[in-house]
């Protein structure tokens, strides 16, 4: 999809929220809709781990500024680049953890927070530059593509 301003992106963030949302509450049992998760119930949630893919200024901490926003979350988001990660208090009580691993050919102690960051069912991460701890990230996650086009337009895909 071709995301032209920077408020389209915010609201690509928003709407990913939206759909994270409604998938935890069907799963929860709201009593509007029904989920069956199947045999593998220790299966992670595509939506619980969101690779961003993309080069410097394509967008990534911005879709990551509307995910939350979406989430409810009121802090001001920023990119994680020299702290390596950021965590936010969502208002359900569980969280959203931001990494960015642009400055990290080796990932060394962060493999331990990120392992735990995975495993915790309460917690929603997001990773920008992902390459140095690719071997570490499960296979059922939700990867997005944000590519920059010359026109200063982005061109979105979800993997």
């Amino acid at each position: 999809m071709k995301i032209t301003s920077e408020q389209e992106m915010l609201s690509l963030g928003k709407d990913f929220a939206n759909q994270f949302l409604k998938r935890v509450t069907v799963a929860e049992g709201d009593p509007h809709g029904a989920c069956d998760m199947g045999e593998d119930n220790d299966r992670q949630d595509p939506l619980n781990i969101i690779e961003l893919i993309g080069d410097v200024g394509a967008g990534k901490t911005t879709f990551v500024r509307g995910f939350a926003e979406g989430l409810g979350i009121k802090e001001n988001i920023t990119s994680p680049s020299f702290t390596i990660s950021k965590t936010y208090a969502l208002p359900n009580g569980k969280t959203l953890t931001h990494y960015d691993f642009y400055r990290l050919n080796d990932p060394g102690l962060m493999q331990e927070d990120l392992k735990e960051s995975f495993e915790n069912s309460n917690n929603i991460t997001i990773i920008e530059w992902a390459n140095s701890v690719e071997d570490l990230l499960p296979k059922d996650r939700t990867c997005i593509s944000i590519k920059y086009n010359d026109d200063n337009s982005r061109e979105v895909s979800i993997l």
